[in-house]
Protein backbone atom coordinates (compact mmCIF):
# COMPACT_ATOMS: atom_id res chain seq x y z
CA UNK A 1 0.00 0.00 0.00
CA UNK A 2 1.44 3.36 -0.97
CA UNK A 3 1.60 5.63 2.22
CA UNK A 4 0.04 8.90 2.42
CA UNK A 5 1.76 12.20 1.31
CA UNK A 6 2.20 14.56 4.65
CA UNK A 7 0.99 18.08 4.10
CA UNK A 8 0.84 20.32 6.13
CA UNK A 9 -1.44 23.68 5.27
CA UNK A 10 0.10 26.94 7.12
CA UNK A 11 -1.42 30.31 7.52
CA UNK A 12 -1.13 33.07 9.86
CA UNK A 13 -4.60 33.86 11.46
CA UNK A 14 -7.88 32.11 11.40
CA UNK A 15 -10.00 34.79 13.38
CA UNK A 16 -13.83 35.78 12.27
CA UNK A 17 -12.79 38.49 9.34
CA UNK A 18 -10.51 36.18 7.85
CA UNK A 19 -11.06 36.29 4.51
CA UNK A 20 -11.29 34.01 1.18
CA UNK A 21 -7.73 33.28 1.22
CA UNK A 22 -7.80 31.62 4.79
CA UNK A 23 -11.11 30.11 3.91
CA UNK A 24 -9.71 28.16 0.66
CA UNK A 25 -6.77 27.15 3.03
CA UNK A 26 -9.72 25.40 5.51
CA UNK A 27 -11.33 24.13 2.54
CA UNK A 28 -8.57 22.97 0.58
CA UNK A 29 -7.33 20.77 3.79
CA UNK A 30 -10.78 19.48 4.18
CA UNK A 31 -10.88 18.36 0.61
CA UNK A 32 -7.40 16.53 -0.03
CA UNK A 33 -8.28 13.28 -0.20
CA UNK A 34 -7.82 10.89 3.31
CA UNK A 35 -6.93 7.51 1.29
CA UNK A 36 -3.77 9.65 -0.17
CA UNK A 37 -3.18 12.67 2.41
CA UNK A 38 -2.26 12.99 5.36
CA UNK A 39 -3.40 16.81 5.93
CA UNK A 40 -2.74 19.13 9.06
CA UNK A 41 -2.71 23.17 9.51
CA UNK A 42 -0.57 25.17 10.98
CA UNK A 43 -1.52 28.64 12.13
CA UNK A 44 1.34 30.87 12.95
CA UNK A 45 -0.59 33.55 15.32
CA UNK A 46 -3.82 31.42 16.50
CA UNK A 47 -6.72 29.42 15.07
CA UNK A 48 -10.20 31.28 17.11
CA UNK A 49 -13.61 30.49 16.95
CA UNK A 50 -15.43 29.76 14.45
CA UNK A 51 -12.50 27.71 12.08
CA UNK A 52 -11.22 25.65 15.56
CA UNK A 53 -14.95 24.70 15.22
CA UNK A 54 -14.68 23.98 11.35
CA UNK A 55 -11.59 22.16 11.56
CA UNK A 56 -12.77 20.02 13.93
CA UNK A 57 -15.62 18.81 12.28
CA UNK A 58 -13.82 18.34 8.87
CA UNK A 59 -11.04 15.76 10.76
CA UNK A 60 -8.30 17.86 10.15
CA UNK A 61 -5.60 18.50 13.02
CA UNK A 62 -4.47 22.07 13.81
CA UNK A 63 -2.22 23.90 16.27
CA UNK A 64 -1.27 27.21 16.49
CA UNK A 65 2.37 28.90 17.32
CA UNK A 66 1.32 31.75 19.05
CA UNK A 67 3.27 34.48 17.29
CA UNK A 68 2.45 37.94 18.89
CA UNK A 69 4.10 40.00 16.00
CA UNK A 70 5.87 40.30 12.57
CA UNK A 71 9.58 39.92 14.48
CA UNK A 72 8.54 37.33 17.01
CA UNK A 73 10.16 34.48 15.36
CA UNK A 74 11.01 32.08 18.12
CA UNK A 75 7.78 30.54 17.76
CA UNK A 76 8.93 29.14 14.68
CA UNK A 77 11.62 26.81 15.79
CA UNK A 78 8.21 24.60 16.63
CA UNK A 79 7.20 24.55 13.41
CA UNK A 80 10.74 23.40 12.21
CA UNK A 81 10.38 20.96 14.63
CA UNK A 82 7.18 20.11 13.58
CA UNK A 83 8.51 19.09 10.10
CA UNK A 84 11.12 16.92 10.60
CA UNK A 85 9.53 15.17 13.32
CA UNK A 86 6.31 14.66 11.14
CA UNK A 87 8.30 13.82 8.52
CA UNK A 88 5.88 15.98 6.30
CA UNK A 89 6.51 15.96 2.88
CA UNK A 90 4.15 19.13 1.31
CA UNK A 91 4.77 22.50 3.32
CA UNK A 92 1.66 24.29 1.54
CA UNK A 93 2.03 28.24 2.95
CA UNK A 94 -0.77 30.59 1.98
CA UNK A 95 -0.60 34.02 1.97
CA UNK A 96 2.24 36.60 2.11
CA UNK A 97 3.78 36.51 5.67
CA UNK A 98 3.05 32.61 5.48
CA UNK A 99 4.73 31.94 2.07
CA UNK A 100 7.80 34.00 3.48
CA UNK A 101 8.32 32.07 6.75
CA UNK A 102 6.90 29.03 5.11
CA UNK A 103 10.18 29.05 2.26
CA UNK A 104 12.60 29.98 5.11
CA UNK A 105 11.96 27.33 7.45
CA UNK A 106 10.64 24.57 5.05
CA UNK A 107 14.04 24.82 3.67
CA UNK A 108 15.61 24.99 6.39
CA UNK A 109 13.84 21.67 7.82
CA UNK A 110 14.38 19.77 4.28
CA UNK A 111 10.60 19.47 3.75
CA UNK A 112 10.90 17.93 -0.06
CA UNK A 113 8.16 20.26 -1.14
CA UNK A 114 7.36 23.73 -0.63
CA UNK A 115 4.31 25.53 -1.82
CA UNK A 116 3.69 29.22 -2.16
CA UNK A 117 0.16 30.44 -2.30
CA UNK A 118 -0.32 33.86 -3.43
CA UNK A 119 -4.02 35.34 -2.63
CA UNK A 120 -2.89 38.90 -4.79
CA UNK A 121 -2.30 42.40 -4.02
CA UNK A 122 -1.95 45.49 -5.97
CA UNK A 123 1.85 44.91 -7.18
CA UNK A 124 2.66 48.72 -6.27
CA UNK A 125 5.16 50.08 -4.24
CA UNK A 126 6.57 48.03 -1.34
CA UNK A 127 9.59 47.32 -3.03
CA UNK A 128 10.88 44.94 0.13
CA UNK A 129 7.45 42.53 -0.52
CA UNK A 130 8.50 42.32 -4.72
CA UNK A 131 11.63 41.72 -3.31
CA UNK A 132 10.89 38.58 -1.08
CA UNK A 133 8.49 37.43 -3.54
CA UNK A 134 10.95 37.30 -6.43
CA UNK A 135 14.34 36.56 -5.02
CA UNK A 136 13.32 34.37 -1.90
CA UNK A 137 10.10 32.70 -2.16
CA UNK A 138 9.88 32.80 -6.34
CA UNK A 139 13.41 31.29 -5.95
CA UNK A 140 13.32 28.74 -3.04
CA UNK A 141 9.68 27.19 -3.11
CA UNK A 142 9.33 24.69 -5.57
CA UNK A 143 5.81 26.32 -6.59
CA UNK A 144 4.24 29.73 -6.75
CA UNK A 145 0.79 28.97 -7.04
CA UNK A 146 -1.08 32.41 -8.52
CA UNK A 147 -4.80 32.98 -8.37
CA UNK A 148 -5.48 34.17 -11.74
CA UNK A 149 -3.79 34.68 -15.12
CA UNK A 150 -3.61 38.54 -14.02
CA UNK A 151 -1.35 37.80 -10.89
CA UNK A 152 1.09 35.48 -12.84
CA UNK A 153 1.88 38.28 -15.38
CA UNK A 154 2.23 40.05 -12.84
CA UNK A 155 4.32 38.15 -10.43
CA UNK A 156 6.30 37.12 -13.47
CA UNK A 157 6.80 40.39 -14.94
CA UNK A 158 6.93 42.74 -12.06
CA UNK A 159 8.57 40.70 -9.45
CA UNK A 160 10.53 38.90 -11.46
CA UNK A 161 9.38 35.29 -10.11
CA UNK A 162 10.46 32.71 -12.56
CA UNK A 163 8.25 32.00 -14.70
CA UNK A 164 8.58 27.72 -14.31
CA UNK A 165 7.39 28.26 -11.23
CA UNK A 166 4.34 29.83 -11.36
CA UNK A 167 1.11 27.58 -11.86
CA UNK A 168 -1.93 29.35 -12.08
CA UNK A 169 -5.29 27.57 -10.09
CA UNK A 170 -8.20 29.67 -9.47
CA UNK A 171 -9.47 29.37 -6.22
CA UNK A 172 -12.64 27.25 -5.13
CA UNK A 173 -16.09 27.10 -4.43
CA UNK A 174 -16.37 25.79 -0.47
CA UNK A 175 -19.89 24.89 -0.03
CA UNK A 176 -20.39 26.77 4.29
CA UNK A 177 -20.99 23.43 6.28
CA UNK A 178 -24.24 23.06 8.82
CA UNK A 179 -28.12 23.77 7.93
CA UNK A 180 -29.28 26.92 6.16
CA UNK A 181 -32.23 28.82 7.28
CA UNK A 182 -33.79 31.39 4.45
CA UNK A 183 -32.36 34.77 5.12
CA UNK A 184 -35.77 36.37 4.80
CA UNK A 185 -33.83 39.90 4.54
CA UNK A 186 -37.31 41.51 3.45
CA UNK A 187 -38.85 40.56 6.01
CA UNK A 188 -35.79 41.19 8.32
CA UNK A 189 -35.20 45.00 6.99
CA UNK A 190 -39.00 45.52 7.26
CA UNK A 191 -39.22 45.79 3.86
CA UNK A 192 -41.89 45.29 0.63
CA UNK A 193 -41.68 42.18 -1.00
CA UNK A 194 -41.37 43.19 -3.78
CA UNK A 195 -38.70 45.91 -2.80
CA UNK A 196 -35.45 45.31 -5.67
CA UNK A 197 -32.60 44.47 -3.89
CA UNK A 198 -28.71 44.82 -4.73
CA UNK A 199 -26.54 42.79 -2.27
CA UNK A 200 -22.63 41.95 -1.67
CA UNK A 201 -20.48 40.58 0.61
CA UNK A 202 -16.66 41.36 1.82
CA UNK A 203 -14.53 41.95 4.06
CA UNK A 204 -15.20 46.20 4.65
CA UNK A 205 -11.26 46.97 3.43
CA UNK A 206 -9.95 49.46 1.13
CA UNK A 207 -9.27 47.20 -1.54
CA UNK A 208 -13.20 46.28 -2.24
CA UNK A 209 -13.39 50.08 -3.51
CA UNK A 210 -17.38 49.87 -1.53
CA UNK A 211 -17.20 53.58 -2.01
CA UNK A 212 -17.79 52.95 -5.68
CA UNK A 213 -20.69 50.69 -5.09
CA UNK A 214 -22.16 53.33 -2.56
CA UNK A 215 -22.07 55.92 -5.69
CA UNK A 216 -23.43 53.43 -8.28
CA UNK A 217 -26.23 52.32 -6.06
CA UNK A 218 -26.82 56.53 -5.87
CA UNK A 219 -27.21 56.60 -9.43
CA UNK A 220 -29.34 53.48 -9.92
CA UNK A 221 -32.94 54.73 -12.01
CA UNK A 222 -34.87 52.19 -9.83
CA UNK A 223 -35.36 54.29 -6.51
CA UNK A 224 -37.41 51.54 -5.06
CA UNK A 225 -34.18 49.46 -4.93
CA UNK A 226 -32.42 48.83 -1.58
CA UNK A 227 -28.23 47.85 -0.90
CA UNK A 228 -27.43 45.42 1.80
CA UNK A 229 -23.90 44.70 2.47
CA UNK A 230 -22.67 42.08 4.57
CA UNK A 231 -19.58 42.29 6.58
CA UNK A 232 -17.12 44.36 8.72
CA UNK A 233 -14.44 45.62 8.76
CA UNK A 234 -12.12 48.90 8.93
CA UNK A 235 -13.72 50.94 6.49
CA UNK A 236 -17.76 50.64 7.93
CA UNK A 237 -17.98 53.74 9.74
CA UNK A 238 -16.64 55.62 6.75
CA UNK A 239 -18.83 54.00 4.47
CA UNK A 240 -21.70 54.39 7.02
CA UNK A 241 -20.67 58.48 6.60
CA UNK A 242 -20.57 58.35 2.85
CA UNK A 243 -24.10 56.48 2.35
CA UNK A 244 -25.75 59.54 4.32
CA UNK A 245 -23.64 61.79 2.44
CA UNK A 246 -25.05 60.44 -0.94
CA UNK A 247 -28.53 60.50 1.15
CA UNK A 248 -29.15 57.02 0.18
CA UNK A 249 -28.25 55.67 4.65
CA UNK A 250 -31.93 54.61 4.36
CA UNK A 251 -32.10 52.33 1.82
CA UNK A 252 -28.35 50.82 2.81
CA UNK A 253 -28.09 48.13 5.15
CA UNK A 254 -25.15 47.39 6.69
CA UNK A 255 -26.03 43.45 7.67
CA UNK A 256 -22.05 43.23 9.88
CA UNK A 257 -20.45 39.58 9.90
CA UNK A 258 -22.97 37.35 8.70
CA UNK A 259 -22.56 33.20 8.19
CA UNK A 260 -25.44 33.24 5.94
CA UNK A 261 -24.19 34.69 2.77
CA UNK A 262 -26.03 32.37 0.44
CA UNK A 263 -28.98 32.58 2.54
CA UNK A 264 -28.35 36.35 1.73
CA UNK A 265 -28.02 35.80 -2.20
CA UNK A 266 -31.27 33.47 -2.24
CA UNK A 267 -32.90 36.71 -1.50
CA UNK A 268 -30.94 39.68 -3.82
CA UNK A 269 -31.85 40.33 -7.59
CA UNK A 270 -28.72 41.12 -8.09
CA UNK A 271 -25.46 40.67 -6.68
CA UNK A 272 -22.10 43.43 -6.94
CA UNK A 273 -18.92 43.97 -6.26
CA UNK A 274 -16.63 47.15 -6.34
CA UNK A 275 -13.06 46.22 -5.75
CA UNK A 276 -9.81 47.49 -7.19
CA UNK A 277 -8.37 44.09 -7.28
CA UNK A 278 -8.99 40.78 -6.87
CA UNK A 279 -7.54 37.59 -6.62
CA UNK A 280 -10.12 34.85 -7.10
CA UNK A 281 -13.19 35.98 -5.08
CA UNK A 282 -15.11 33.33 -3.31
CA UNK A 283 -18.21 35.82 -3.39
CA UNK A 284 -18.47 35.06 -7.29
CA UNK A 285 -18.75 31.19 -6.62
CA UNK A 286 -20.80 31.70 -4.28
CA UNK A 287 -22.93 34.03 -6.42
CA UNK A 288 -22.82 31.23 -9.47
CA UNK A 289 -24.20 28.62 -6.78
CA UNK A 290 -27.01 30.53 -6.00
CA UNK A 291 -27.67 31.31 -9.37
CA UNK A 292 -27.57 35.44 -8.22
CA UNK A 293 -26.27 37.70 -11.30
CA UNK A 294 -23.75 39.38 -10.88
CA UNK A 295 -22.01 42.69 -11.95
CA UNK A 296 -18.33 43.37 -11.11
CA UNK A 297 -15.05 45.02 -11.76
CA UNK A 298 -13.19 43.16 -14.43
CA UNK A 299 -10.23 42.54 -11.79
CA UNK A 300 -8.05 39.60 -10.99
CA UNK A 301 -9.73 36.03 -11.56
CA UNK A 302 -12.79 37.38 -12.32
CA UNK A 303 -12.12 37.08 -16.22
CA UNK A 304 -10.71 34.03 -15.76
CA UNK A 305 -14.16 32.66 -13.93
CA UNK A 306 -16.86 34.72 -15.84
CA UNK A 307 -17.37 36.04 -19.43
CA UNK A 308 -19.01 39.63 -19.92
CA UNK A 309 -22.54 39.41 -21.02
CA UNK A 310 -22.95 35.55 -21.05
CA UNK A 311 -22.35 34.66 -17.55
CA UNK A 312 -22.07 38.23 -16.04
CA UNK A 313 -21.64 41.92 -16.68
CA UNK A 314 -17.57 42.88 -16.38
CA UNK A 315 -17.16 46.59 -15.62
CA UNK A 316 -13.57 48.84 -15.38
CA UNK A 317 -12.66 49.52 -11.47
CA UNK A 318 -13.62 52.79 -10.17
CA UNK A 319 -16.11 53.16 -12.80
CA UNK A 320 -19.35 53.87 -10.75
CA UNK A 321 -21.19 54.70 -13.70
CA UNK A 322 -20.86 51.56 -15.83
CA UNK A 323 -21.33 49.89 -12.13
CA UNK A 324 -24.44 50.85 -12.02
CA UNK A 325 -25.72 51.00 -15.36
CA UNK A 326 -24.92 47.30 -15.41
CA UNK A 327 -27.00 47.26 -12.19
CA UNK A 328 -29.78 48.94 -13.70
CA UNK A 329 -30.09 46.84 -16.72
CA UNK A 330 -30.11 43.70 -14.74
CA UNK A 331 -32.99 45.05 -12.24
CA UNK A 332 -35.22 45.92 -15.12
CA UNK A 333 -34.57 42.51 -17.10
CA UNK A 334 -35.97 39.28 -15.08
CA UNK A 335 -35.48 37.37 -18.08
CA UNK A 336 -31.47 38.60 -18.79
CA UNK A 337 -30.80 38.07 -15.05
CA UNK A 338 -31.90 34.55 -15.10
CA UNK A 339 -29.81 34.17 -17.89
CA UNK A 340 -26.53 35.40 -16.60
CA UNK A 341 -27.08 33.40 -13.56
CA UNK A 342 -27.72 30.06 -15.34
CA UNK A 343 -24.63 30.46 -17.58
CA UNK A 344 -22.64 31.25 -14.27
CA UNK A 345 -23.88 28.39 -12.77
CA UNK A 346 -23.02 25.95 -15.59
CA UNK A 347 -19.36 27.45 -15.23
CA UNK A 348 -18.87 25.81 -11.20
CA UNK A 349 -18.29 22.55 -11.87
CA UNK A 350 -14.75 22.53 -12.65
CA UNK A 351 -14.36 25.27 -9.41
CA UNK A 352 -15.40 23.45 -6.83
CA UNK A 353 -12.75 22.97 -4.09
CA UNK A 354 -13.34 18.60 -4.56
CA UNK A 355 -12.09 19.21 -7.97
CA UNK A 356 -9.26 21.61 -6.94
CA UNK A 357 -8.36 19.38 -4.62
CA UNK A 358 -7.51 16.82 -7.13
CA UNK A 359 -5.25 19.15 -9.22
CA UNK A 360 -3.29 20.64 -6.12
CA UNK A 361 -2.91 16.62 -5.05
CA UNK A 362 -1.68 15.74 -8.47
CA UNK A 363 0.44 18.77 -8.34
CA UNK A 364 2.18 17.48 -4.90
CA UNK A 365 2.82 14.38 -6.15
CA UNK A 366 4.71 15.85 -9.63
CA UNK A 367 6.37 17.68 -7.29
CA UNK A 368 7.41 14.99 -4.72
CA UNK A 369 8.58 13.02 -8.26
CA UNK A 370 10.62 15.47 -9.52
CA UNK A 371 12.69 15.99 -6.09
Amino acid sequence: MTPRIRVLMLVDLLEPRSGGGERFAVGLAAHLPRDRFEVALCATRAVEPPWDRTLRESGVPHFALGRRATADVVPLARLARTLRRQRVDVLHAHMFGSNVWGTIVGRAARVPVVVAHEQTWDYQGRPLRRLLDGRLIGRHADAFVAVSTADRDRMVAIERVPAGKVHVELNAYVPRTGPRQPARLREELGLDGSAPLVGTAAILRPQKGLEVLLAAFARLRDRQAHLVIAGDGERRAALERRADELEIAGRTHFLGLRDDVDGILADVDVAAMSSDFEGTPLFAFECMAARTPLVATAVGGLPDMLEHGRSAILVPPRDAAALADGIDALLADPARRATLATAAAERLPRHRIDAVAERFGALYRDLLARR
